[in-house]
């Protein structure tokens, strides 16, 4: 089952030193390339974050978001001295430059971040709710990339059942078109009141057939559909293997129009782009 690389996942928890918040968004990258915004309290999770990502993703950009809304009812404040005393030292030194400073306010040195704290609490039992939350996260994310890489997978089918069908339609029209275009031959022959050689004859068929044969092109088509239902039904990180084989049907596609000698082929070989193009584009987004 192939996965998407788009998807996102919020999940929210009130733990013991408040509520926890986890919010993970992915989109398409060639690359695993996380983001994350992390509290400073909860900084030092971030190596544990991304071997998560690592263990659980192959490909995307992640964002992944964490906010802790600390709740500081009944807990008495604390001051830290050591940082409160080096605002003070900063802000005297500072005043050493005034002619007339005004003096320094209690209520502004504990407005300033750091200073006044909550009662220090457990920090590895905060570590491991947030881990446990993240690990949920990371489980719905993954559950919604891999709903959207069931519709993927679902699309992409669907266009290639046209795309054999395209192939299997203009392989029996192929003998059709080759009798149209030898009688075209003839009625110019014939226009121009020549004497029809049978052996010019035989060589301009000759010539048209090697012109407009398109077998091994139909062939390939049909090798290449198969082989991406096959990597669509294995699954896993599939997304690289799935746009080098669009390539190959693209190519295949090219030369199919190169050869056209009849508008049915044109027209085929033109629907036969599209539906690639169409498969193209949802293939950017799986993992």
């Amino acid at each position: 089952m192939v996965h998407s690389m788009t998807a996102f996942a919020r999940v929210e928890r009130a733990g013991s030193q408040g509520t926890l918040v986890w919010e993970l968004r992915s989109v398409n990258h060639r690359y695993l390339e996380p983001h994350l915004r992390l509290p400073e309290a909860l900084r030092d999770l971030e190596g544990a974050v991304r071997e998560g990502l690592r263990q659980g993703l192959s490909r995307g950009k992640v964002e992944c978001t964490l906010r802790l809304n600390e709740d500081s009812n009944g807990k008495p404040l604390k001051v830290d001295r050591e940082r409160a005393a080096q605002l003070v030292a900063a802000a005297e030194e500072v005043a050493g430059l005034i002619k007339q400073p005004a003096p320094l306010n209690p209520l502004e040195v504990l407005s300033w971040p750091g200073v006044l704290v909550a009662d220090a609490s457990d920090p590895q039992a905060l570590n491991t709710e947030a881990m446990a939350l993240f690990d949920e996260a990371l489980a719905e994310l993954k559950a919604g990339r891999q709903r959207e890489g069931q519709e993927l997978a679902r699309l992409i089918n669907e266009r290639l059942d046209n795309m054999a069908s395209e192939v299997t339609t203009l392989r029996a029209l192929v003998p059709q078109m080759l009798a149209a275009q030898r009688q075209k031959i003839l009625d110019r022959f014939g226009d121009m009141q020549a004497e029809l050689d049978p052996q010019r004859l035989e060589q301009e068929m000759v010539l048209l057939a090697q012109k407009s044969d398109v077998a091994e092109e139909l062939d390939r088509l049909s090798t290449h559909v198969t082989e991406v239902r096959r990597v669509l039904k294995g699954g896993g990180a599939a997304g690289r293997r799935l746009d080098f084989l669009m390539q190959e049907l693209n190519r295949e596609a090219n030369t199919l129009g190169s050869k056209a000698f009849d508008p049915r082929s044109t027209q085929a070989a033109v629907n036969l782009k599209v539906l690639i193009e169409q498969m193209r584009e949802q293939v950017q987004n799986i993992e």
